[in-house]
């Protein structure tokens, strides 16, 4: 679930302030030294819900093993925060590794399982960054219908969707209309091209799901950790040519602004974070309305990995 801009004028601010406390070393540099340790480590989030549920448990994780964090939440899509990792601005964010490599790292690369696109990235990243494991859990992409719309034209997967996509309206960020992972491979892959594109901001899955239990949207974009599409009885289309690519959650770093103890602990959590743990906190903190450092806190003491 490629993932957008809340708005330009903000990320742009956003941007810049993240570059001026970028870079890989030199005077005045908050990541210069010893960071991930005494020096500390500064923990972003896309914009939107699962991605700084993750970030906070990262940052919960981190300070368990007295690293110091900076928070900074909610800033962009991909094509924002990306590069202020690249260059040092945030030492830590949780990524998905597949969209990671379509978006942002090799846009023409065929790799669709975990080995092959951690392997990937591993080669084709930027020296300054690095992706440590990747977690059993997974939060795709996925073109998204109701039931009815499901039944009224016998759709359950992207290859049937050809001939009735001329009638409907898509609804999803502004940057899925842009990607392979997207509109365009959607075209390319499955000769899919809807009627309309709706853009909405990917914070706002909300949103979506409200467009389209109401029929003002006929698909979206939704991620499949979404506690809705079970809640709505929504249907999510099957993907048989694979592209939308795995999608397992995975940590990138700042190589230097993280220290070995650092590293440990985002591992840790790689290692015992499943989807079904997605997908019931996403219930907590979409549906139930929970505060996400509650369950952040509450999942990271569950895995055994704070007191």
């Amino acid at each position: 679930m490629t993932r957008t801009l809340r708005g330009v004028v903000v990320s742009l601010a956003v941007a810049l302030s993240l570059a001026a406390c970028g870079g890989g070393g030199g005077d005045g540099d908050p990541l210069s030294g010893d960071t991930g340790g005494g020096g500390g480590v500064t923990v972003g989030s896309a914009n939107f819900v699962e991605s700084s549920l993750l970030a906070e448990i990262y940052a919960q994780a981190l300070e368990a093993k007295n690293i110091k964090v900076t928070r900074k939440f909610d800033i962009g899509a991909r094509e924002v925060y990306y590069d202020q990792v690249v260059k040092g601005g945030l030492s830590v964010v949780p990524e998905y590794n597949g969209a990671l490599l379509a978006t942002s790292v090799d846009k023409n690369s065929k790799a669709t399982t975990p080995d092959q696109i951690n392997a990937e990235l591993k080669a084709k990243l930027p020296q300054s960054v690095e992706i440590l494991n990747s977690a059993q859990a997974e939060d795709k992409d996925s073109i998204t219908v109701t039931k009815a719309t499901s039944q009224k034209h016998n759709l359950t997967s992207l290859d049937q969707l050809k001939n009735v996509a001329g009638q409907m309206t898509l609804a999803a960020g502004s940057e899925f209309k842009t990607r392979q992972q997207g509109a365009v491979g959607l075209e390319s892959v499955y000769g899919v091209k809807f009627k309309k594109f709706q853009s909405v901001d990917a914070g706002a899955q909300s949103t979506v799901v409200k467009l389209l239990k109401d029929g003002d949207i006929q698909a979206a974009n939704l991620y499949t950790t979404d506690p809705s599409i079970a809640a709505e009885g929504f249907v999510v289309l099957q993907d048989p040519k694979n592209l939308f690519a795995s999608q397992n959650v995975t940590p990138l770093i700042y190589k230097s602004a993280v220290n070995a103890t650092g590293r440990e602990a985002l591992n840790a959590i790689s290692a015992k974070l499943t989807t079904q743990d997605l997908l019931d906190m996403m219930k907590r903190v979409s549906i139930d309305k929970a505060d996400q450092e509650t369950v952040a806190k509450d999942w990271l003491k569950k895995a055994g990995l704070v007191s």
